[in-house]
């Protein structure tokens, strides 16, 4: 008697370290079936798609049913087994057969969003964001069935429980909550898209977008270094998307020269004539001529008290000629754009001229070029037309007026 009953579970141990065995067997078949097997296949396929799930491990993962279905099956050759032993084995096998389709299903949403990318015209309308919603709504429904399987209830216990931990869902989950209500916002009203350059300047963030997720968006900003932003707080503070400048074919300056008022003065007879023979001012000066020529005549000017008559200043004739510059310039837009060379307000610091208008080049280090290469121009142009540029006393300008100097 003493030696059946030892016998016994040695035998029920050989067993079941046979099933361990044959499940492990299994599991290198069905691997080898499903991830070298499938992947043969796939390189000798014209159709693209199905690289998304080899690479996404799908059937990888997959092949980790089979060792569990062993289990579930095998155990039940092991007649000599404690009933309450085997329903646990079976139970974890369930448990973990649910547990790999769950992951499997997680791989396959990343093979779609792959397959999705892929195309161009979706690639600047992520759906990753949904797609995580979802993949945590899987894992919540896994984690219900794992739980009622090993303890074996019926799921609906615990879901009825959720409803009185509502509050508590509300709050661990409130970060997901608002980024997939942002989500959905900024998806319908397309307002970032990855590629686009954004400013957020309450995160510090200035570049591209390289990633648009559930949770966060990431923006590789222009010294290299990535920025990660709640994607709630997109919505909930203002930013700036520099999509629409790509997309018009034009970027803008706006910048202003500063004019030293005590240089702005009438042109005399000379200067008028040394000015008309430039090609950039001939046809202004020329019309310029005849329109004051024609309104001090009506009126009676007399040409010798100076006072009552108009006549041409520096700081116009310098407004024209920046402005036929700015038509001829090849970099500037010249049509369909707007172009000013415009006054604004005096100030203590000098007589703004502002310039405004489009390059027709929106990359960022030619456009800084072009920006450069115009206002060199100007800013070298301007004491041909008898203007000084405004500038705040400096160290060497404070040398030359001390006495003894």
């Amino acid at each position: 008697m003493r030696d059946w009953m030892l016998e016994e579970p040695f035998a029920d141990a050989i067993l079941v370290a046979g099933l361990l065995l044959l499940a492990w067997l299994t599991f290198l078949v069905a691997r080898w079936a499903l991830v070298v097997g499938i992947r043969r296949w796939v390189k000798r396929s014209a159709i693209t798609w199905d690289d998304a799930l080899v690479d996404a491990k799908v059937f990888a993962r997959l092949a980790h049913i089979a060792p569990a279905m062993v289990a579930y099956y095998g155990i039940q050759l092991v007649p000599t087994i404690n009933a309450g032993l085997t329903l646990l084995i079976q139970r974890v096998a369930v448990s973990a057969m649910v547990a790999v389709t769950a992951v499997s299903f997680s791989s396959f949403l990343n093979a779609l969003q792959d397959i999705y990318e892929r195309n161009p015209e979706y690639r600047h309308r992520p759906i990753k964001g949904y797609l995580q919603v979802v993949k945590i709504a899987i894992y919540i429904l896994t984690a219900l069935i794992v739980v009622s399987t090993l303890l074996d209830k019926s799921p609906w216990l615990f879901i009825s429980g959720i409803g009185a931990m509502t509050a508590v869902l509300l709050l661990i989950f409130k970060d997901t909550i608002l980024s997939f209500v942002a989500s959905v916002q900024i998806a319908s009203n397309d307002m970032i898209r990855v590629g686009d350059w954004i400013e957020v300047p309450q995160a510090g963030a200035d570049g591209d977008v390289i990633d648009v997720a559930l949770h966060t968006i990431k923006v590789q900003n222009w010294d290299k270094t990535i920025s990660t932003i709640p994607t709630y707080q997109l919505i909930d503070e203002s930013f700036k998307n520099w999509r629409g400048m790509s997309l018009s074919g034009g970027r803008r300056i706006k910048r202003a020269i500063h004019i030293d008022l005590n240089s702005v003065r009438f042109l005399d007879a000379e200067e008028v004539e040394r000015f008309g023979g430039w090609a950039l001012l001939s046809r202004y000066v020329a019309a310029k001529r005849e329109e004051l020529a024609t309104y001090n005549t009506e009126r009676g000017g007399d040409a010798a008290a100076n006072a009552d008559i108009r006549r041409l200043t520096n700081v116009g004739t310098l407004r024209a000629y920046i402005y036929n510059y700015l038509r001829a310039h090849p970099k500037i837009h010249d049509s369909g754009y707007t172009l000013i060379v415009r006054q604004l307000s005096p100030s203590a610091t000098g007589l703004p001229i502002e310039i405004y208008c489009f390059t027709n080049d929106q990359a960022w280090e030619s456009y800084e070029g072009i920006q450069a290469d115009i206002f060199d121009h100007i800013l070298a142009i301007v004491p041909e037309f008898g203007l000084r540029l405004f500038q705040a006393p400096a160290g060497a300008d404070f040398e030359r007026v001390r006495p003894g100097c």
